[in-house]
C-alpha cells in the first residue's frame, strides 16, 4: 500500500466492512481534491455540500458526492476537462478510477460527472481483512458523483481551506454561513418525492451546535433562483422560522433517522429525534440580516452553541 495511502488509513478505525467503504471513499474524495486543486480548478470553483463539511469542518458523518459552485454563471461549463487529471492523480497513489461525464437528460446548470472504481479491488488494496470481502461481488463499483452549478446564486463569500494529507494542497470554499444557507435550502425544498434525506437533518443539528450563523442574504438568492420565494419580497428570519417550523410539522422523523443512519457511526445521537427536539433547535439559528445578528427567539439566545 502506498505509504500517504497507509497514513490517511490510520485516521479510521476500521472494524466492519462498512468502515472500509467508507474510508476508502472519502479517500478517494481527498485525493481527487487534491487533483481540482492541481489542475487549477478552484480559481474557478468553490466547494461546499455536506462533503466539504465533513473534510474542511470535522462533520461527524460520512457523505458521498463532491458538490461545487462556480464563483460566478458560466453557461457550456464543463467537467470533462478535468477528468484526466483526475483520473491521473488517483492513479499516482496506486489507486485505479475511471472519470464518466452525465449526460443531461434536461436542460440544467448542474454538470455531473463519476469516479468509479472495482470495489473489491480496492478494498484488497487498502488491505482490508480478507474476512469482510466476502459478499462483495467482483463487478461491484465504488462511485463518487461530483456536481457543479454552473449558474450559481448570488450573494455567497469563500474562503481557502488547507488540507496537510496527503499532501499540503488548498481548496476554496463557501463560508460557513453560506454553507449554511445551502443546507437550509436543501432542509426546506430539496426534491426526493415522499423520500426523507436524513442526512439534511442531521447537518441541521450539527451546523445549530457549532455554527449557528447563516447568511439569510444567500439563502434568500437561492429561494428565489428555486422559484420558492417572490421576487419582491425580502426574506426576514422570522419568514425562515416559519418556513422551517412548517417543514418539522410535515417531517416523518423515522423514515428521516432510517435515511441518515447509515451514515453515523454513533445511532444513539439519533434516538432524541422528534418533532419538538429539532423545534428546539431551529431556535438556536442565528440569522445574519443585513449585517445584523437575528436569533429566531430570544428564549435561545443564552444557548446557542
Amino acid at each position: 500500500m502506498n505509504e500517504a495511502i497507509r497514513t490517511l488509513l490510520e485516521r479510521y478505525s476500521c472494524r466492519t466492512q462498512d468502515d472500509y467503504l467508507n474510508a476508502l471513499r472519502e479517500i478517494l474524495q481527498e485525493l481527487a481534491l487534491l487533483g481540482l486543486w492541481r489542475a487549477r480548478f478552484f480559481e474557478h470553483a468553490a466547494f461546499y455540500g455536506g462533503t466539504a463539511l465533513r473534510v474542511l469542518h470535522g462533520l461527524d458523518r460520512y457523505s458521498e458526492d463532491l458538490d461545487f459552485s462556480l464563483l460566478r454563471p458560466t453557461p457550456g461549463f464543463s467537467l470533462e476537462k478535468y477528468g484526466e487529471a483526475l483520473r491521473k492523480e488517483v492513479a499516482s497513489f496506486g489507486f485505479e478510477v475511471a472519470f464518466e461525464r452525465r449526460e443531461k437528460s434536461r436542460a440544467t446548470a448542474i454538470e455531473s460527472a463519476f469516479l468509479k472504481t472495482n470495489t473489491l479491488q480496492e478494498l484488497i488494496r487498502i488491505e482490508a481483512r480478507e474476512s469482510l470481502l466476502r459478499g462483495i461481488h467482483p463487478g461491484a463499483q465504488l462511485k463518487i458523483k461530483l456536481e457543479i452549478d454552473t449558474d450559481p446564486p448570488a450573494g455567497f463569500a469563500t474562503e481557502i481551506r488547507y488540507l496537510l494529507l496527503p499532501l499540503p494542497f488548498s481548496v476554496r470554499a463557501y463560508t460557513l454561513p453560506d454553507l449554511f444557507a445551502g443546507k437550509l435550502h436543501a432542509v426546506l425544498f430539496r426534491r426526493w418525492g415522499h423520500r426523507v434525506k436524513g442526512r439534511d437533518w442531521y447537518d441541521l443539528v450539527w451546523f445549530a451546535a457549532r455554527h449557528p450563523r447563516v447568511n439569510l442574504a444567500h439563502l434568500q438568492q437561492r429561494m428565489r433562483q428555486s422559484g420558492d420565494w417572490p421576487e419582491t419580497t425580502p426574506l426576514k428570519a422570522a419568514d425562515l422560522k416559519r418556513l422551517l417550523l412548517d417543514r418539522v410539522a410535515q417531517l416523518n422523523v423515522d423514515q428521516a433517522r432510517s435515511e441518515v443512519a447509515p451514515f453515523v457511526r454513533d445511532r444513539r445521537v439519533l434516538e432524541i429525534w422528534s418533532a419538538d427536539f429539532f423545534a428546539d433547535v431551529i431556535g438556536r439559528i442565528v440569522s445574519e440580516e443585513r449585517g445584523q445578528e437575528s436569533s429566531f427567539t430570544a428564549d435561545f439566545a443564552d444557548r446557542r452553541g
